[in-house]
């Protein structure tokens, strides 16, 4: 998988054919999987489980990718291609800077408000496969690292636009920001914290603070999203 920043998909794209029997059948068991995995993690997925989910037999799951690694690629695949769509794509229509940056920040939050109730397969998966080298932890580790390359160039684009500080470091922004995110699924759902989300934003808008310009534009700070449980 790459490790660059995602390239713009086009605002328009041509109508895809449908898909044929066998790649939508594929389709369903990674979306199937994708489920499975967030709740189990990707170490509880099997070839078994998913045919028992889909009414499929072993041999027809078994048939779309050849082996369990295949599936558990496909999976995390699967989930950064739902991330890109949910979170980078709809931010690049933010004007260049501070707005676009703040708009990657609010659409992660909101993702990360839904996976507070189904979990996040890249930190799920990190603590899987630390320290378990192969195909599956490559993928996940290029995944992390695509998402991290984008919010970076972010930053360096608001250092450039005048935003933040000439001084600014992105990677250690960057880091910081992350580090807002691996802290609000540690207390929103492992301590049960009730207020960790608006503490997040809170994080954020001072990270933002320390390095903003005064001709930085200041939108006012959108409220924390709500924690989605069943």
């Amino acid at each position: 998988m790459p490790t660059s920043t995602p390239t713009r998909r086009p605002a328009a794209p041509a109508p895809s054919r449908p898909l044929q029997k066998g790649q939508q059948t594929k389709a369903a068991i990674v979306d199937a999987a994708l489920g499975l995995a967030t709740q189990i993690g990707l170490e509880g997925l099997s070839i078994g489980a998913l045919a028992e989910v889909m009414q499929m037999s072993k041999s027809g799951v078994f048939a779309h990718f050849g082996s369990r690694e295949e599936l558990q690629i496909s999976v995390v695949r699967e989930y950064h291609t739902r991330f890109e769509d949910e979170v980078f794509y709809p931010a690049m229509n933010a004007p260049r800077g501070l707005p676009r940056l703040r708009a990657l920040f609010a659409n992660w939050m909101q993702r990360t408000s839904v996976e507070i109730d189904s979990g996040c397969l890249y930190i799920s998966g990190a603590v899987e496969f630390d320290d378990r080298p192969g195909p599956v932890r490559d993928a996940l580790a290029s995944s992390v690292n695509t998402w991290l390359t984008a919010m970076r160039r972010a930053i360096e684009l608001t250092v450039a636009e005048g935003h933040f500080r000439a001084d600014t470091d992105a990677t250690q922004v960057a880091f910081e920001v992350h580090a807002q995110i691996l802290a609000l699924h540690y207390e929103a759902r492992f301590l049960r914290s009730p207020d960790s989300l608006q503490r997040a934003v809170r994080a954020f808008e001072s990270i933002v603070e320390r390095h903003r310009t005064p001709q930085a534009p200041e939108p006012a700070p959108a409220a924390a999203p709500r924690a989605r449980r069943r």
